[in-house]
């Protein structure tokens, strides 16, 4: 049996692992055995104390009042020569260890992932010298070794016996609790236990699922509390959000009176103002509204173009509750919420939402994203909701009030325009009344979409449609002469229609002239009608902006235009249209900073990859992969970048040229990160295949060739680190296994956990590990926490969680419950978070919300810079 616990064992056949649980089984019955040889073995103890008294025989991290001569490893305890170094100073890292010849010690089992070895010459924690020990003994002796005389073995395995039970007395608890099941096998061999027996001052665990996870104490830290706590020096200021939520909203750009652009991703909302002229490039500056707690859905501006109502949905709360819609009204110059309408009111989410227009904005109307889409109207100044009625099982896609009117609602959606006569407005809250009359198409075709609306100047409506129409609806002369909130009903009618775009319309807008813009989606067009529906000018939004959103019109001839792509174009219709804000279009994953300059690389399922200029805020460039990217490095020359993509494809591009020098296929399942070493000179791919490729690389990384494969994960890599010199390897897998490699050794598995507890890891991107436990929150399932990473300077560590938030711990994060500075923005899990290359910024990625915060590092007493001021006192959620 000992003969198959080796690095090879994890592929066995079920028949050896059948014979391993058979085996364990039987360890386990002999536990009451051990455990009357500890108890004789304790009074022979307290009847022979060490002649010396000598504690100076404990093993290298020890501390020196554990005096026990034995440390356990499962079921087995073997000699060790002597090695006791000198006390170091108080740090985390003591540099590399020592020549590992001769010097390793044995025992243990490969993976920290929670299971001891009790096969002879497997990783684990040191032993102790008993007294009267040979010191400089080398071969450390197996348990079916042959080399001591046979008049020896009785009496060497009653020895190990006694050892082994004496043992039982040190552990820090019982066996470890496994969760109801056994966790996988890991790569010690079948025999592997489930359990770890540790000495206090050696180890730490911590459990994730049921399964304990053990982290070794490096040798300078001789007490936990010696650690920092409490909160990191730093904290964060959203300095700039790239990407509009264009893809899947409607509502969602306006111009304040202040010449600011107003639009929404994720649970920001963005006050933008532009910098050059139409046309010219993007510049300017960014403010943000973070009041609201989840993803925000609709915009209105109010009619003094100050104050903004912005509605969110339901979302939910980390332990999975429900979380209710409400909308917001806030003021754009100071950032202050000024009132919170429907809290409790709506179901889902807020739909669709506007100002009233000839009562000066007083009150709002909102249809919320419950199966009768709700219509309700609320008393801006008060707070209250004045009326509510059910409107149509159908969805609403846009509300408005008529700006003559304010009695006269028009809601539009699918294969529907509404007309709603409001009454008893002025009445006691919930008194009011709201009655429906349905637009009739009549001689003309039924659209099964009708996404926006307009009103003329004399009173007509216009309405966009899915059949590329636009359609003018007119009063009959009956009602028109009924003015008055509570008089008779409107009826309105179709009396024009006008071929407009191939494809839906989504956008219609109403200018300052009169003339009125249409945004097609098929076609991508945006055309000018003069009265009469007559085109006087037309432009064609580029096919990579995707199809025209919305449409603004900012001063003088400038328009904005938001694009299905997820962009916000600038321009005009003569000369044309360029891009100021971009984003990506679907999930986030990959993410990567440039090694000397402030810029920025992300990939996701939306097959781009994009490098960001952090400085100028922009889009440098962008490539078409034809597959989804999941993960991104770059090579530290900073002149090539590595793409990882699910097909278990790799690429390396020139950062300059944007060519793809280099194309590999390692195994045919998705790549979850790859990582070049500090030098280099090597490159790590982590595959969901459990295998780390190596590829040795060129200095200037174009080149590279097959190396060695790290094989010995039970699940599929998730992250993993090089050391300073670029000579191990840390990674972490999907079943909460931390394994250390000696890649220049030659791809070897360090059976010796034990001994990289001083070692010094150039990045910290592992979310496992004795530096970074405490980032865990208390009753974690193993996937709250996405990302990780270590500022360069070594002082702080972010953390992208699965509750949509960015925490700020202190490096080592080495402290149960440790507190954190918490940073909330993002509308979908936060996929990935790095550090610049000078820890100036931070940046992070949203997964649903396909959001890139770009985040500011802020030292105590630093000033918020004024070129980008983002958080109000009253928006600010950082804890």
């Amino acid at each position: 049996m000992d003969g198959a616990a080796g690095p090879g064992a994890g592929t066995a056949p079920e028949a050896l692992r059948a014979l391993s649980r058979r085996l364990q089984a039987q360890e386990e019955e002999m536990e009451l055995v051990k455990a009357a040889l500890a108890e004789a073995l304790r009074l022979l103890r307290m009847r022979t104390p060490d002649r010396d008294g000598d504690s100076s025989l404990a093993p290298p991290g020890l501390p020196p009042h554990c005096s026990p001569a034995l440390v356990s490893r499962g079921t087995q305890t073997e000699p060790l020569e002597d090695s006791t170094p000198g006390p170091g100073p108080l740090s985390l890292s003591n540099g590399p260890p020592g020549p590992r010849a001769g010097g390793e010690v044995p025992g243990g089992a490969p993976s920290e992932g929670g299971s001891c070895s009790s096969g002879a010459g497997l990783p684990g924690p040191p032993g102790v010298l008993r007294p009267g020990q040979p010191s400089a003994r080398l071969d450390t002796p197996r348990r079916n070794s042959s080399s001591s005389s046979p008049s020896e073995r009785p009496r060497q395995k009653l020895s190990r016996k006694a050892a082994s039970s004496a043992n039982l007395l040190l552990r820090l608890g019982s066996t470890e609790s496994r969760g109801g099941r056994d966790p996988p096998s890991s790569p010690g061999g079948p025999g592997s236990r489930r359990s770890n027996y540790n000495l206090e001052g050696i180890s730490v665990k911590m459990f994730l699922r049921g399964r304990p996870i053990t982290m070794y104490i490096p040798s300078g830290i001789r007490s936990l509390e010696e650690l920092p706590s409490g909160l990191p020096p730093t904290t964060l200021n959203l300095d700039w959000v790239y990407g509009y939520r264009g893809r899947d909203s409607r509502s969602n750009l306006f111009v304040l009176r202040s010449g600011e652009v107003v639009y929404f991703i994720a649970c920001v909302v963005v006050l933008y103002r532009p910098g050059g002229g139409p046309g010219g490039p993007g510049g300017g500056g960014q403010r943000h509204y973070r009041g609201h707690t989840d993803c925000v859905r609709c915009l209105a501006v109010h009619p003094d173009g100050i104050r903004v109502a912005s509605g969110q949905t339901a979302g939910v709360d980390k332990d999975g509750k429900p979380l209710q819609p409400v909308v917001h009204i806030w003021d754009s110059e100071t950032l202050l919420k000024l009132q919170e309408l429907g809290l409790g009111a709506f179901e889902r989410g807020v739909g669709s939402l506007a100002f009233s227009v000839a009562d000066q904005g007083a009150f709002l109307c909102v249809v919320d994203d419950s199966n009768e889409h709700m219509l309700s109207v609320w008393d801006c100044g008060r707070g209250t909701k004045l009326a509510e009625i059910k409107s149509t099982n159908d969805s609403v896609l846009a509300v408005g009030f008529s700006p003559r009117d304010s009695s006269c609602i028009i809601t539009s959606g699918k294969s529907h325009v509404h007309f709603w006569n409001w009454s008893g407005g002025t009445g006691a809250p919930g008194n009011g009344v709201l009655a429906r009359k349905q637009g009739v198409f009549g001689k003309y075709k039924k659209p099964k979409f009708i996404p926006c609306f307009v009103f003329l100047p004399d009173g007509d409506i216009l309405t966009g449609d899915s059949e590329g129409n636009i359609l003018t609806w007119g009063r009959s002369l009956s009602d028109s002469r009924m003015p008055g909130r509570g008089g008779a009903k409107e009826t309105y009618g179709i009396v024009a229609q006008a071929r407009a775009h191939e494809g839906s319309i989504f956008a219609l807008c109403l200018r300052r002239d009169g003339t009125v813009l249409s945004g097609g989606g098929r076609d991508r067009r945006l055309v000018q009608w003069g009265q009469g529906l007559v085109a006087l000018q037309e432009a064609e939004i580029p096919e990579h902006f995707g199809a025209v959103r919305a449409i603004a019109e900012g001063p003088g001839s400038e328009l904005l235009v938001g694009t299905t792509k997820n962009a916000l174009l600038r321009g005009d219709l003569a000369q044309g249209f360029s891009p100021v804000i971009q984003g990506h279009t679907d999930e986030l994953w990959g993410l990567c900073t440039h090694p000397a300059q402030n810029c920025f690389l992300t990939c996701g399922h939306d097959r781009q990859l994009c490098l960001w200029d952090g400085e100028g805020h922009a889009l440098a460039w962008s490539l078409d992969l034809k597959e989804t990217g999941l993960c991104a490095d770059f090579h530290p020359s900073g002149a090539v970048v590595a793409v990882g993509l699910n097909t278990g494809r790799w690429l390396v591009l020139d950062t300059e040229t944007r060519e793809i020098v280099s194309d590999v296929t390692d195994g045919n399942e998705q790549l979850s990160v790859v990582r070049y070493s500090p030098d280099g000179l090597y490159l790590a791919i982590g595959s969901h295949d459990n295998t780390i490729y190596i590829y040795s690389v060129s200095s200037d990384g174009a080149k590279s060739s097959r190396f060695g494969r790290c094989v010995g994960h039970s699940s599929f890599i998730t992250h993993l680190d090089w050391s300073k010199d670029s000579n191990f390897i840390m990674s972490n897998s999907g079943d909460y296994e931390i394994l250390y490699w000696d890649v220049v050794g030659g791809c070897k598995l360090l059976r010796n956990r034990y001994e990289s507890r001083d070692r010094e890891w150039a990045t910290y991107t592992c979310v496992l590990g004795f530096h970074v436990y405490g980032v865990w929150p208390d009753g974690s399932d193993g996937t709250d926490i996405n990302s990780l990473c270590r500022s360069h300077n070594e002082r702080v560590v972010a953390v992208a969680d699965d509750f949509c938030k960015v925490h700020l711990f202190q490096y080592p994060c080495a402290r149960a419950k440790a507190p954190s500075r918490v940073f909330a923005g993002h509308g979908s899990h936060v996929t990935s978070v790095r550090f610049t290359h000078d820890d100036a910024y931070l940046v992070s990625l949203g997964g649903k919300d396909a959001s890139i915060f770009q985040w500011r590092v802020l030292g105590a007493g630093t000033v918020t810079p004024s070129r980008t001021p983002s958080l109000s006192p009253a928006s600010s959620l950082d804890v």
